[in-house]
């Protein structure tokens, strides 16, 4: 299967992008949106109607219709590049979780999207895509510790844990178990532990484990910075990397301040792993060079630097086998006009993603119990197959799953479900309400809130419960969405 980008070659086309010329990385942009757009009229049928009488070596970005995940996953068949790949086959595939990190097909990754605007997708990238992500991940970020990586460039003696959804093809855990098959001497140094454990459980793996680098949520990187505080873990961390939901400034410091390390905070998708990374002013730069961004308002107009958008429009242009052209990705974003200090020309963007809050509930021991929002939304996504609720915590042991359709045995069951990882955790007894059939109610950011914790509750949210994200002088960034 012809690829946009040469697997051997991604590495190289990264190294040497013309990050502190303008003119030329907007060049490059464009050739690389023209080679995209040539191959997506050739190759994808359903692409190739929704771009007819375009010219794909002139027509602007703009002048080009949006597209829709819904409408995508209907005509999936025709609009993937490859004929052997079937959205039925692809579904059995993600279906095996022993199949994670395994590639399908022509040496193509499949990541589930996660759902999070009710609308899970499945996402193919090809060997061309995978290589040119690998390269952004490892060799565009500013190193936290630069003498290290001096000596140490291979990471052969760092330690990497992953605290996240660890039982399904997403993004993040079926990239580093892609990498541990590739590289085996990775498995034992780089490994993925589950946030739908209890929490005595993931702490006495990971002090077992000893990690020097964490990755995970902020959420869980927060609850874990209070259990090294009180004493219930001893981790001698040397980075943080978080992503996923939004980053606060009050939860950085204290991330950062309990851990006694630098943290790095990045922005992803399943449609593209690696959107942005922060520079060493802790600025988000998207990687503009291999992707497009476009902030638009509700009718889909551009909006200015410095305002925040509606939604934003997302191009891969690494990805062949999956064209995705100005592709609805559902986060609001701000960008920053004017240079950044680190001199990269790359633009610096903040984003507003999830901002559910964890939930705190007392302990049968008397000691207080955390749920991360990651791990409830994964409990309602993967067993009980709801995409579209609320979780609000009503009283200190009772908590209201709203949902707008009708009442169902799914719904019935994620109730039990509730109950019982709740328990699991060591909580007293918690009481969940069902209230079912009346519209969900959507935040400030547009986006619906779906964990809740009020705020006559211990709250573990602070920072993104009303305050706004630092801002230092050369802009920052915001949250990642893989998952």
């Amino acid at each position: 299967m012809p690829t946009l980008v040469d697997p051997a070659t991604a590495g190289w086309a990264v190294a040497s992008a013309p990050l502190h010329d303008a003119a030329a990385c907007q060049a490059l942009q464009r050739q690389r949106l023209t080679a995209l757009l040539r191959h997506a009229v050739q190759a994808s049928p359903y692409l190739a109607g929704q771009l007819r009488g375009l010219d794909p070596d002139s027509a602007p970005l703009h002048d080009l219709p949006v597209q829709h995940k819904r409408t995508l996953m209907r005509h999936f068949d025709d609009w993937v590049t490859d004929r052997s790949l079937t959205l039925q086959s692809l579904r059995r595939f993600v279906a095996d979780p022993q199949r994670i990190g395994d590639t399908c097909g022509p040496a193509c990754a499949v990541w589930e999207s996660s759902g999070s605007r009710g609308e899970p997708g499945l996402f193919v990238h090809d060997a061309g895509a995978l290589a040119v992500y690998d390269a952004l991940e490892f060799q565009r970020p500013a190193p936290l510790r630069p003498l290290q990586r001096l000596w140490d460039p291979f990471w052969w003696g760092e330690r990497v844990a992953f605290v996240g959804a660890i039982d399904g093809h997403f993004a993040s855990q079926a990239s580093l178990q892609r990498l541990c098959r590739r590289m085996p001497w990775l498995a034992e140094r780089w490994r993925g532990f589950s946030i739908l454990q209890p929490l005595p459980a993931l702490l006495a793996e990971l002090q077992a484990f000893a990690p020097t680098v964490l990755t995970t949520y902020p959420t869980a990187a927060s609850m874990l910075a209070e259990a090294q505080a009180d004493g219930r873990i001893a981790l001698n961390l040397q980075e943080v990397w978080t992503g996923g939901e939004t980053l606060g400034r009050t939860q950085r410091a204290r991330i950062t301040d309990v851990f006694d390390c630098p943290l790095r905070h990045s922005y992803g998708a399943s449609e593209f792993l690696p959107l942005a990374a922060e520079c060493r002013e802790q600025a988000l730069h998207v990687n503009a060079d291999w992707v497009i961004l476009e902030p638009v308002d509700a009718r889909g107009r551009p909006v200015p630097p410095g305002e925040l958008s509606h939604d934003t429009l997302l191009t891969n242009l690494a990805n062949g086998v999956q064209p995705l052209i100005r592709y609805a990705l559902g986060d609001r974003t701000r960008w920053r006009a004017g240079p950044c200090a680190c001199g990269s020309v790359l633009p610096v963007i903040e984003v507003e993603g999830r901002c559910d809050d964890l939930l705190v509930l007392p302990g049968v021991d008397g000691t207080p119990v955390h749920l991360l929002p990651l791990a409830l939304s994964t409990l309602r996504e993967d067993e009980a197959g709801l995409f579209h609720f609320r979780l609000e915590q009503t009283g200190p042991s009772s908590l209201c799953l709203r949902l707008p359709g009708a009442r169902t045995a799914s719904a019935c069951h994620a109730v039990q479900l509730l109950q019982r990882y709740a328990a699991e955790q060591g909580a007293s007894p918690v009481q969940v309400r069902l209230h079912c059939g009346h519209p969900l109610p959507h935040g400030r950011s547009g986006k619906l809130q779906r964990v809740v914790s009020r705020s006559v509750f211990p709250a573990s949210a602070a920072a993104c419960a009303g305050s706004a994200p630092r801002r230092p002088p050369d802009g920052r960034g915001g949250p990642g969405r893989s998952s």
